[in-house]
């Protein structure tokens, strides 16, 4: 029996999707791809494939996760498996320079980026770069990494410093900073290529943003001013010009589930600063607004998986119909 096989290598992240699927009956398996071998000469078995692969992997022990699951997907697409997120969405998730290319193709606004290699080209190309800005790593994940600086001299300093943290790729980005008249940013989700719901998230708190459960060290209230105020509040009818912008970047790029993220300076310009296809989802929030990421990512490939299983028009045509029966007269 064909099923639902999810790429990943973060047991915590694919907790509430487990759930999602058994509420719903859906067949799954998961493919934990932190370690492993495949075999070239084997063949898939039938099936949806969802890749869960994050650029964050590296952090929980995983440095060559997405490599794997890169020669795991050249492997499917190979053998004509559909793939939920295939490769050119992991290309995208592992890096935010192919990220902005994919946004600045559309017409998308991103913020000012030097992509650099090695910390004294980090300190020559910051030496002429407006403040203040931000450095960040190309293969991030969840914020991790990113620095505000408002004064050259503190780069030097850092740069300088043994708190000076590379990207696993060795791209570090210098990149403008982008000032909100409040401290919030929105994150667009999308499944099946389709609007999901879009989020507000309160960056008061910091850089570090990653909405699931396990991310999370208190219960997902943070004091702001003096009053408990949602880091995640789920927008109702949400509109903006840039959903459909945001739509046709994942359409070209092969990506099915994936949320968007963007952030408006005080002139009301949006700029928008990353694409996570390993969308994760606030239990908190959801639980307020009554919508369900996972549950919507398990029904879409509930749906998708029902699609493959159903025979085609092409596939259950009677042999006699082309005016020849089975021994041929």
């Amino acid at each position: 029996m064909a099923k639902v096989y999810v790429i990943h290598e973060n047991d915590e992240w694919v907790r509430p999707l487990r759930s999602a699927f058994q509420a719903r009956g859906v067949p799954f398996e998961e493919w934990f791809l932190g370690t492993g071998t495949l075999d070239l000469a084997s063949v898939p078995p039938d099936g949806i494939f969802y890749n869960r692969m994050s650029a964050s992997s590296h952090t929980r022990g995983h440095r060559y996760a997405p490599e794997h699951t890169a020669a795991v997907l050249a492997w499917l697409e190979r053998h004509e498996r559909p793939v939920v997120n295939g490769t050119r969405a992991l290309r995208l998730e592992v890096s935010k320079v192919a990220q902005y290319q994919a946004l600045d193709a559309l017409g998308v606004l991103t913020p000012r980026t030097l992509a650099v290699v090695g910390r004294e080209e980090l300190r020559r190309a910051a030496a002429s770069f407006p403040t203040p800005f931000i450095t960040k790593h190309n293969r991030a994940g969840k914020g991790l990494g990113v620095r505000l600086f408002r004064e050259r001299m503190a780069l030097d300093a850092y740069v300088e410093s043994d708190e000076f943290e590379p990207s696993v790729d060795g791209l570090t980005l210098l990149q403008q900073y982008v000032e909100s008249p409040d401290p919030t940013i929105t994150r667009v989700e999308f499944v099946g290529g389709e609007l999901l719901y879009a989020v507000q998230v309160d960056t008061s708190q910091g850089f570090e943003l990653c909405p699931a459960d396990a991310c999370r060290v208190d219960d997902a209230f943070c004091p702001t001013d003096g009053e408990n105020r949602a880091m995640f509040t789920i927008i109702d009818r949400f509109e903006h010009p840039l959903v459909e912008r945001y739509a046709r970047v994942l359409a070209m790029h092969d990506t099915q589930i994936a949320g968007v993220e963007f952030i408006v300076d005080r002139d009301g310009v949006a700029y928008t600063y990353d694409i996570n296809t390993n969308t994760n989802y606030n239990s908190a929030a959801e639980a307020v607004d009554g919508r369900s990421g996972m549950g919507a990512i398990a029904e879409y490939l509930s749906q998708r998986l029902q699609d493959l299983e159903t025979p085609t028009q092409s596939d259950t045509l009677d042999v006699s119909a082309s005016g020849r029966g089975c021994d041929g007269q």
